[in-house]
């Protein structure tokens, strides 16, 4: 136990300290003030920028022959000669110009270099991705691929987060999806001395093509 000297010195050092504390002030609240930044130059341009900051890419397309040719552009670039999509409606539309697409070969689901899928919205002001159990992908098409490419329309687009899940409910009044969830650019983990890696837990990428018309 410390001594009568040490208590005096710690009861001497507490008080100068509780003296010499500041006054509490209530902090303001400026009810007119924005919580969020504004979205700018525009929402399409937002989510672009936000998406490509944290390691994102986003192709901006006018139709859509304009998106599946740079769909198709980009696969060549990568060295990826197919894709894998669970949900026939895409496939169908991949397919179409001539990009080769495994939609049923369970064995070479686990070898897939690129997987393709929809979404339920974006958002403009973090550049997320919201996905759902629901969509004809499914969860582990959000997951798995090393590359994951999400076709989405610009209707999809909203500004902030809570717009979206307001929107989710909306469209599943009363049965909503087991599974809601936001991706924010590729996954990612600095865990292992504080050194960024992407991959670490799902897709090392993460492509959003985005019709605008």
């Amino acid at each position: 136990m410390p001594n009568s000297s040490s208590k005096k010195l710690i009861i001497s050092k507490l008080t100068a300290a509780s003296q010499g504390r500041t006054v509490f002030i209530e902090p303001s609240q400026d009810q007119n003030s924005d919580i969020y930044k504004a979205i700018l130059p525009d929402a399409v341009n937002c989510f672009k920028f936000e998406l490509e900051a944290v390691n994102g890419r986003c192709f901006l397309c006018d139709s859509d022959e304009d998106l599946l040719q740079q769909l198709h552009q980009y696969l060549i670039e990568h060295g990826i000669s197919s894709v894998y999509c669970l949900d026939k409606s895409i496939s169908e539309f991949l397919k179409s110009a001539a990009i080769f697409v495994d939609d049923e070969s369970a064995a070479t689901f686990s070898n897939m270099k690129a997987g393709v899928t929809s979404c339920e919205f974006l958002i403009a002001r973090t550049g997320s991705v919201v996905v759902s159990s629901h969509l004809a992908s499914g969860r582990k098409m959000n997951v798995f691929p090393p590359v994951h490419i999400v076709l989405a329309h610009v209707s999809q687009l909203v500004n902030y987060v809570e717009d979206a899940y307001i929107a989710i409910q909306q469209k599943y009044v009363g049965i909503l999806p087991s599974l809601i969830s936001t991706i924010t650019g590729p996954s990612r983990t600095a865990d292992i001395e504080k050194t960024l890696v992407l991959g670490a837990h799902g897709p090392k990428e993460l492509i959003v093509f985005l019709q605008k018309n």
